[in-house]
């Protein structure tokens, strides 16, 4: 993790320098990482919509070449690429997140690993708001914050799956929005305030984030009802 820790270490260091808090640089530093990531969430919602509606094309060619896998894989990549769509575009912002936290984890877990500079060393340890110590975890506020804001962006994130196996990813994905959002509070019981502070932020933005995309999927799904009627003279 340290091509990617290394870095973060930098960033966080240059906006303490700016801001004198630690705490504040941790915010700042979330919502720079989320307005980054914008277009590969657009792209995402864009990704997914062009998969609902090409799933009847999609299962004509499943139902037409059922017998002949190597041929229905040939005609879905001949589909996919006539329509645009690449089966890795929706998983890029998810990587890129994940990425992103296992290298913070690693920067604010061992900072003397990847900080070089001393005054960055102790303002780590600073306090923030009721934190004491951002090096800490907060066993209770944070942690209940990071469950309730990723239940909550969990939830405006949900669609109705196509297809018949639509009951099976509904319960999958309704246990998930449960299950997620406990397993991220008990985590963060543990984790360093100051990454709990970053995955508390990241979803707070993530809520704003899906409500808009949400929007722009309804509109995305009916172009016509968008269109504004010709005003007649």
């Amino acid at each position: 993790m340290r091509i990617i820790a290394v870095p973060l270490g930098y960033l966080l260091t240059w906006l303490y320098d700016f801001v004198g808090s630690y705490g504040l640089s941790l915010i700042i530093f979330t919502v720079a990482i989320k307005l980054a990531m914008y277009p590969l969430y657009s792209k995402q919602i864009k990704s997914t919509v062009g998969m609902t509606k090409m799933q009847p094309k999609v299962q004509e060619i499943q139902q037409k070449y059922r017998n002949d896998q190597a041929m229905m894989n040939e005609k879905l990549q001949e589909l996919y690429k006539q329509e645009g769509f690449s089966m890795y575009g929706g998983c890029l912002p998810m990587i890129i997140q994940m990425v992103i936290i296992m290298g913070l984890f690693s920067l604010l877990r061992n900072p003397m690993s990847y900080i070089e500079s001393e005054q960055m060393l102790l303002a780590i340890h600073e306090s923030f708001l009721w934190i004491p110590d951002l090096a800490q975890p907060d066993k209770w506020i944070l942690p209940i914050v990071s469950g309730v804001a990723t239940f909550i962006a969990f939830a405006f994130s949900q669609t109705s799956q196509p297809g018949g196996n639509a009951a099976q990813m509904k319960m999958m994905t309704n246990m998930m929005k449960y299950f997620f959002p406990v397993m991220i509070l008990l985590m963060a019981r543990s984790y360093p305030a100051g990454l709990a502070i970053y995955w508390a932020g990241s979803q707070v933005v993530q809520i704003f984030y899906n409500i808009r995309f949400k929007k722009l999927k309804k509109k995305l799904m009916n172009p016509t009802k968008t269109k504004k009627k010709p005003v007649k003279a």
